[in-house]
């Protein structure tokens, strides 16, 4: 995920710039620190120490909120945010400060922000900051370092080697050398984090430059230019130009701040378009071409079918990741075309035929202004089939499969016609995941979030209240297992001391049913899928939220309709069970993986199978 910007020629120039600053000193100026004086949109200028350097940088760049922990080496820095009017959110747990980020990130379209301190401060937060690696989210980390100047002393706390824990999960790290480079790194670093494929970018700072004063006059650098290949942007309109070619659209989340045009596209060229779980609303549901997510048996019945009439697939800002194609598991067609703003995604996975490294907006304009030499005529007939199964794909959804307690995509599509159309929805890492990507529609981009390629299980608790901070006007719900519940249910108490009305649905089966799905066919036995029981009435009422019960199907319109009247934070507890609906994600992978087996493999499955069939020991757990 390194961006087109060649990072050590990035760093090398913020170096010499830091270098430059430092032996020509600006002239001085006052030391009042009031903002509209010394930090400007397009710059830092003034004397002021590095703490006040930094917030006058976030707020160049308007940022809605920093999320994190102060600590004993940053409650300089943390003080000139309240000093600066930074707003900032005071996290339960570190590893909430990057999720939340990262959300905020998802629903503004803008880069999201936390501060930690270094070594514990830091490993907690790496998991969200791969999240947003992994899933295209720009964030910047503001990390603190310990003292690493010469003859610093030795067994400093938190002296872990934070420079590089953080290399393998982010695109860029720039480390601090002196107080003078603090708000050009902090530019660079948003420069960045949007450059190319979004992702998350750090500054180190070691906290002895926060007291340090400097005379500062740093201007905020333009942004990375966008490339364009236009020898291939002309061989993909040829392809176009042969309207005998049936054409199918697959978007990701590099279309999301490109969704008429993509539709624009689709209607030119009478293409289905699916998307992956992450590009999902880029089209919007409701749109005679939209198919729903995936393409192949992993996705929707209709997207599967749909693309069955297709030779020649357009993949637009989207890369073929392993959950999204369920372990690749993803069909051949004639001809693939690929765009994406990364050249390193272009291409792998699924083999191309011709590949543009070009931002999705760029691409899909371009194509507009080439409309009259490959537009297609309006196809009521294609229309109509996708009407059709999209209509199957509804039925099915909202038919009950699962009579006992709530069946979980029944709820699902129901929570869905509960809410409005701009309401915003995340759906944690639980056996329910496929099941809301197939039956959860929307009518527009950065609605559905889900964490899609890193999968950490709890993310969607601290990522819902993020999302909820900086989108106060939208009403937010999240979806939820209790396996992930355990994982960060006490950041729910961060919603309640400051009265966000987040929604939160736990699904309790007391398993981690996900797991029990994967190893139950090829073990015959289930082994520490078993989660603890938790009194969720009690929990709500300890932690300050209110509390809803949904138990079975008849109670899911109304007890739904009760939790989003309530004012306030909400934690609903739904009972639910999964036996007696397919996961068509699970059955794809499943399938892909007794295909990649060799013979010897498969013998050893099928024999394993075989005995613990004829012989079941009741010993799951």
């Amino acid at each position: 995920m390194t961006p087109k910007v060649n990072r050590r020629e990035a760093l090398g120039a913020l170096g010499l710039v830091g270098a430059a600053t430092a032996a020509t000193p600006a002239p001085a100026r006052a030391s009042h620190v009031e903002l509209g004086r010394y930090a400007r949109r397009q710059g830092v200028h003034g004397r002021m120490t590095g703490a006040q350097a930094a917030a006058a940088a976030l707020r160049c760049e308007q940022v809605r909120c920093v999320f994190g922990i102060p600590g004993a080496q940053n409650n300089e820095l943390w003080d000139a945010f309240k000093a600066y009017g930074q707003p900032y959110f005071l996290v339960a747990h570190e590893a909430s400060s990057s999720v939340m980020a990262d959300a905020a990130a998802r629903v503004t379209g803008e880069v999201g922000v936390f501060c930690v301190v270094p070594g514990p401060g830091l490993t907690n937060a790496m998991s969200g900051i791969g999240e947003a690696l992994f899933d295209s989210i720009p964030i910047v980390g503001i990390v603190t370092d310990v003292n690493r100047a010469p003859g610093a002393p030795i067994g400093q706390v938190h002296g872990l080697p934070n420079e590089a824990l953080l290399h393998p999960v982010t695109k860029a790290v720039i480390p601090v050398r002196h107080q003078a480079e603090i708000p050009g790194a902090i530019f660079e670093a948003f420069r960045l984090a949007r450059a190319g494929e979004p992702g998350p970018a750090a500054v180190l700072i070691p906290f002895p430059f926060y007291m340090e004063a400097w005379d500062y006059d740093q201007a905020a650098p333009p942004p990375y230019p966008v490339p364009f290949d236009e020898g291939a942007y002309r061989r993909i309109v040829c392809h176009f130009q042969d309207r005998r070619r049936r054409v199918g659209i697959y978007a990701g989340l590099g279309c999301a701040d490109a969704s008429p045009s993509l539709t624009a596209v689709a209607e030119m060229l009478q293409a289905p378009v699916a998307t992956s779980v992450s590009g999902k609303g880029c089209i919007p549901d409701g749109h005679p071409l939209a198919v729903g997510w995936g393409y192949g048996k992993q996705g929707t019945r209709a997207a599967e079918a749909a693309f069955k009439d297709v030779d020649l697939v357009l993949a637009i800002g989207v890369r073929y990741s392993e959950v999204s194609t369920a372990n690749y598991a993803i069909p051949q067609h004639d001809t693939l075309i690929h765009v994406d703003v990364n050249p390193q995604n272009l291409g792998k996975n699924v083999p191309a035929h011709v590949c543009l490294c070009s931002d999705a907006r760029v691409f899909l304009d371009r194509l507009m202004a080439d409309a009259p030499a490959i537009r297609r005529a309006p196809c009521p007939r294609l229309w109509q089939k996708i009407q059709r199964l999209r209509q199957i794909d509804r039925c099915e959804a909202r038919r009950v499969r699962v009579p006992e307690c709530v069946d979980p995509m029944y709820f699902l599509s129901q929570l869905r016609c509960a809410l409005g159309s701009e309401e915003l929805i995340f759906v944690d890492v639980t056996a329910s995941t496929h099941w809301a990507a197939e039956s959860i529609e929307v009518q527009g981009p950065r609605r559905f979030f889900t964490p899609a390629d890193n999968q950490s299980m709890g993310w969607a608790i601290p990522a819902s209240i993020g999302a909820q901070l900086v989108r106060p006007e939208r009403q937010v719900v999240c979806v939820t297992g209790d396996g992930c519940f355990l994982m960060a249910a006490m950041e729910l108490s961060s919603a309640a001391r400051a009265g966000l009305p987040v929604k939160v649905f736990v699904f309790d089966d007391g398993a981690y049913h996900y797991m029990q799905m994967l190893q139950e066919p090829v073990f015959r036995r289930t082994t520490a899928t078993e989660v603890a029981r938790i009194d969720y009435a009690a929990f709500a009422r300890g932690v300050g939220l209110g509390y809803n019960q949904i138990a079975c199907n008849a109670d899911v319109l109304p007890g739904i309709q009760r939790t989003l009247g309530l004012a306030g934070p909400i934690l609903t507890h739904v009972i639910v069970n999964y036996d007696g609906r397919e996961i068509r994600w699970l059955s794809a992978l499943r399938s892909r993986y007794i295909d990649s087996l060799n013979t010897g493999q498969k013998v050893r499955l099928a024999a394993r199978i075989g005995v613990r069939t004829v012989t079941p020991r009741p010993d799951s757990d």
